[in-house]
């Protein structure tokens, strides 16, 4: 990974969590829908992305200040690190 913060370089690739559940929960509990899903690499937490109507990955962060999501779209393998704004490939 070639990574512009210190979040997404502390990021180890071999331990990544995944994404178990093909749902957003908080939607769920809504009764709502969601485009695409993310996981926080700190705690495994899987939010709906800001294309969402709920943006709960984003409501997350801002909640526990977790700094690093991922995206749990089949085939993309990129994560993001909301306090710097730095997006990383791996």
């Amino acid at each position: 990974m070639n990574a512009p913060c210190q979040h997404l370089q502390a990021l180890d690739l071999h331990h990544l969590k995944h994404d178990t559940q093909h749902v957003c929960p908080e939607c769920v509990a809504l009764g709502d829908t969601w485009v695409h899903l993310r996981i926080c690499q700190q705690c495994g937490h899987v939010g709906c992305c800001d294309d969402s109507k709920n943006k709960h990955a984003t409501k997350h962060f801002h909640a526990t200040q977790h700094p690093v999501i991922t995206s749990a779209q089949p085939g993309e393998r990129w994560a993001w690190c909301y306090l710097d704004q730095s997006f990383g490939e791996y």
